[in-house]
């Protein structure tokens, strides 16, 4: 009979979301993965089989995690405008606790090239960011706030590739203001 596992997964997934995030996937030692899950070398390769399952297992929680808040958020109530531009302060927002920058950026950039399981798994990802972007920016479309001789796709890849890039100054040192300076010219272009 095998032994009942005596560590929560969820957090040691967590964890180790945390630590790829810090310092992507090739830079995060197995070591690292200990040190940040508490789990010895062997524990982690019984629980999770290899350092790049473990990476898709906290790759999809934070991919499941943050897109479910994106969704919440764009098919709130309230105008489109200013549930865009929630999405862009909160991007702003540098004091979260959290690592600077994206892990799914940090992915499209380290190993979306080069690995098709990853290239996937961020492609269904943006697939469901574009289509709750698009339909909130068609939502201002309709109610007169965001011109509607504009291309609403087009609209929904800015919002994205400036979140992207946002995430990516905040990685570089950004500080708040000038994300938010970022946000609000994004806003002016909607």
């Amino acid at each position: 009979m095998a032994r009942p596992r005596k560590f929560d997964e969820a957090r040691a997934v967590d964890a180790a979301m945390r630590a790829f995030w810090t310092a992507g996937y090739e830079a995060t030692s197995t070591e690292d993965l200990c040190e940040a899950t508490g789990l010895g070398r062997s524990s982690v390769y019984n629980a999770f089989g290899s350092k790049h399952e473990l990476f898709e297992r906290a790759l999809d929680r934070y991919i499941e995690e943050r897109t479910a808040a994106l969704i919440e958020l764009l098919d709130g109530d309230g105008p489109a405008r200013e549930r865009l531009r929630t999405l862009l302060e909160r991007t702003a927002d540098t004091e979260t606790g959290d690592p600077a920058g994206c892990l799914v950026v940090n992915a499209i950039v380290e190993m979306a090239p080069r690995d098709p399981q990853i290239a996937e798994r961020i492609a269904r990802d943006q697939e469901r960011r574009l289509a709750a972007l698009r339909a909130a920016i068609e939502s201002g479309m309709r109610s007169g706030e965001i011109d509607a001789g504009k291309d609403a796709r087009a609209l929904a890849h800015f919002v994205v590739a400036t979140v992207s890039g946002m995430r990516v100054a905040a990685r570089g040192g950004a500080d708040r203001a000038t994300l938010s300076g970022i946000a609000e010219t994004a806003m002016s272009a909607i």
